[in-house]
């Protein structure tokens, strides 16, 4: 399989989300004809201004492009665009290739790795592994399972949206590597969420803790941002409560089926799911202040007025 340069190559993305446009648009901006499709029209209308076409449908899209992207909230979303008489299968040209970049389950990537191979088309699952800034900047991290010629042919692609990708194996391994990483994702905001009220009992200063915690070997670079918003308590979305509550659900049932224990992920999802109840917006990030509010932490008025005032609009 030839190398999937932006001269050779016209891309079709589905799926113009949060996470999506932003990786849509670093493909444009390195040169790659794409068509986007959305169910929400204008979201792909967005991407007009930066070059991109919109197909009026899966079918226009799947029938024209060489490789098909598709970022995606769910397994009942990726399936719906991939299957049944509308979906990408029914109307994908041979010798195409698809890049499924969503977390799923790894039943669902191997599940759409056989459909592929039946349709003649090439089949790689990608999820990516970072926040929206991340995808702004091209620094997500890509998980990638199923063809390897088409990993090794896609690295163009890659570089436009990925500071890193890793080929796992076989189909599958790709989203199950996404679960690994999301659960020690969210198993380790917990831990900080409770090491931070802890700390607080015990009567650190707030903004000393978070200060020097920051500068410790023991938090992990992708909680390491987290830490100077929560200290402003700024929970506004990078990864949102819902994706993460999304993820522990997608590692639970994956866990159950391989009869595997994991009680601290089932312990650090309860939290999560009790703040996601309470505001599913948030970042997955807000179970500090979840736990600063069980711990009975208050806040001083003065203490309120200059945390506003740290906040940056």
């Amino acid at each position: 399989m030839n190398s999937l340069t932006k001269e050779t190559t016209r891309l079709g993305f589905i799926g113009i989300g949060n996470m999506g446009s932003r990786m849509a648009k670093r493909l444009l901006e390195h040169g790659y004809q794409l068509m986007a499709y959305n169910r929400s029209r204008e979201n792909a209308e967005a991407l007009v201004k930066y070059g991109a076409t919109v197909a009026d449908g899966i079918a226009e899209l799947a029938s024209e492009a060489d490789v098909i992207l598709s970022s995606l909230t769910n397994d009942d979303a990726v399936k719906s665009v991939y299957t049944g008489a509308d979906g990408v299968f029914a109307h994908v040209r041979r010798g195409s290739a698809i890049i499924e970049l969503s977390t799923v389950s790894p039943a669902t990537s191997r599940q759409l790795y056989d459909l592929s191979r039946k349709t003649g088309v090439k089949f790689l699952d990608s999820p990516v592994s970072g926040s929206t800034p991340a995808a702004e900047e091209g620094t997500l991290t890509l998980f990638c399972g199923g063809d390897e010629e088409l990993f090794q042919a896609a690295q163009p692609i890659f570089g436009a949206i990925a500071k890193q990708n890793f080929y796992l194996g076989s189909s599958g391994s790709g989203t199950a590597m996404k679960l690994v990483a999301n659960t020690l994702l969210g198993v380790g905001m917990q831990a900080i969420a409770e090491s931070v009220a802890l700390g607080q009992k015990e009567g650190l200063d707030r903004h000393r803790l978070f200060e020097v915690l920051a500068q410790t070997a023991v938090i992990a670079p992708a909680h390491l941002g987290k830490l100077s918003r929560a200290d402003a308590r700024d929970y506004s979305a990078q990864f949102a409560l819902q994706l993460m509550n999304k993820d522990f659900r997608l590692v639970l049932e994956t866990a159950a089926a391989a009869k595997v224990p994991m009680p601290a992920t089932e312990a650090a999802f309860q939290m999560n799911d009790a703040k996601f109840s309470e505001d599913k917006e948030e970042d997955f990030s807000a179970v500090i202040a979840l736990m600063e509010r069980l711990a009975h932490l208050e806040t001083s008025d003065a203490g309120n007025r200059r945390v506003a005032g740290s906040v940056s609009s």
